[in-house]
């Protein structure tokens, strides 16, 4: 369900509430990565200001904006922090299974608490273990429910999340599990050692005998097999940053180099910004820049049509997740090679740590091997010579996920 054309704000709209948000996040990016300080105050910003209810429809409090004009805000959030779109991607996945979810109390109740502000993590990945079929982390009957025990790695954005949606084992079915971040027996650890996406918080979880609700088991999933949209939509999200990733690098390395008073002995002009070789670098940057975004919005308005339509249609999934896939290889091709050619408009000064203009490098290197390229030109190949099927993820469950309580 989606609010009307006439209570759903404008990209002007939005931009007035969000633009001077994530100029004051942008503003201290650079100080957070020297000193790996988690933007939790910046969370609580956009907490505040409704960014994780941007989707929830009007009449529950929220926005209710469509598909193409949230990723049009995640680049541009990316292009802020880029570690933040991708701490929130579960999130907003999980706000969409809610819009596609059958109308009733429970679900109003549901997107109400995340128009209150409620955010959702995750805790999905086992370390060592990887497939879906060997989790280790497990159900058992408990005093009053049951009891979750285990252990999980890559748990982005649950550290700034209110719930953590995980996976576990019950009696041999796989299934989904959504877990109080504060509960008695949750222990969140700050150990993700990637060197780029420095501040997603995807370290490690820890479940000891925590104490789950019926209610809060998602039923079937994380292990049943089919089309779904929430692979195209979780990549999208991959995707986004990177297009932001690219936007801030290009700026970065504008400002850069209008700055610079010093030119060198054998250059083509006097001043930097007025070398043709310089401004050959930036209009590259810029083309980059532009055509990752222009990619990622494509998309996107693919996948409004697609949940617009209850993301049913098998042909509208296998589509639009084939779109995900080549705009993965494509976006990736355009902002990794940027994120090093900004390094040719200067000298040695130019790779001053305080600058830490290696980050964007880091960044966009850090993403792009989420779901790796080789793997996913390997299956488009063979889709598109053998009509085999696409690698969709596995389903997040088969029926609705439970209320989400402030």
């Amino acid at each position: 369900m989606t609010s009307t054309a006439a209570s759903t704000p404008t990209d002007t709209d939005l931009d007035a509430t969000f633009g001077p948000i994530f100029q004051r996040i942008a503003h201290d990016a650079v100080a957070r990565e020297i000193d790996r300080r988690l933007p939790y105050e910046e969370v609580g910003w956009l907490r505040e200001a409704g960014f994780g209810a941007l989707r929830v429809p009007v009449e529950f409090g929220g926005r209710g904006i469509g598909v193409r004009q949230l990723f049009r805000l995640l680049i541009e959030l990316a292009a802020a922090e880029s570690n933040l779109p991708q701490a929130l991607r579960v999130h907003f996945a999980y706000v969409e299974d809610l819009l596609l979810a059958e109308p009733g109390p429970e679900r109003e109740r549901r997107l109400r608490a995340v128009a209150a502000g409620t955010l959702v993590g995750n805790a999905i990945t086992e370390p060592g273990v990887g497939a879906v079929d060997r989790y280790r982390t497990r159900l058992t009957p408990g005093p009053d429910g049951w009891l979750l025990n285990g252990t999980k790695y890559y748990s982005t954005g649950s550290l700034y999340a209110d719930h953590i949606l995980t996976a576990a084992d019950r009696d041999g079915e796989r299934v989904g599990v959504l877990v109080d971040a504060h509960a008695s027996g949750v222990r969140q650890h700050d150990d993700w050692d990637g060197f780029g996406q420095r501040l997603t918080a995807s370290g490690t979880t820890e479940f000891t005998d925590v104490a789950v609700r019926e209610a809060d088991i998602l039923g079937p999933g994380y292990g049943t097999p089919g089309p779904t949209y929430s692979t195209a939509y979780l990549q999208l999200v991959q995707l986004a940053v990177l297009a932001g990733i690219a936007q801030r690098a290009e700026l970065d390395a504008r400002q850069w180099v209008s700055a610079r008073t010093r030119g060198y002995t054998h250059s083509a002009a006097a001043l930097p910004r007025q070398d043709p070789l310089v401004q050959q670098v930036i209009g590259r940057l810029s083309s980059a820049a532009y055509a990752a975004r222009a990619t990622v919005l494509a998309v996107a308005e693919q996948l409004d049509e697609v949940l617009a339509h209850g993301a049913s249609d098998p042909d509208e999934l296998v589509a639009v997740e084939l779109a995900a896939a080549q705009a993965q290889l494509a976006v990736i091709d355009l902002v990794l090679p940027a994120t090093s050619l900004l390094f040719e408009v200067g000298g040695a000064s130019i790779v001053a740590e305080r600058q830490r203009l290696d980050r964007h490098w880091r960044n966009a290197r850090t993403i792009s091997v989420h779901n790796p390229a080789i793997q996913k030109a390997r299956a488009i190949g063979d889709h598109l010579l053998n009509g085999a099927e696409l690698p969709f993820a596995w389903s997040a469950g088969e029926r609705p996920a439970p209320e989400v309580a402030r």
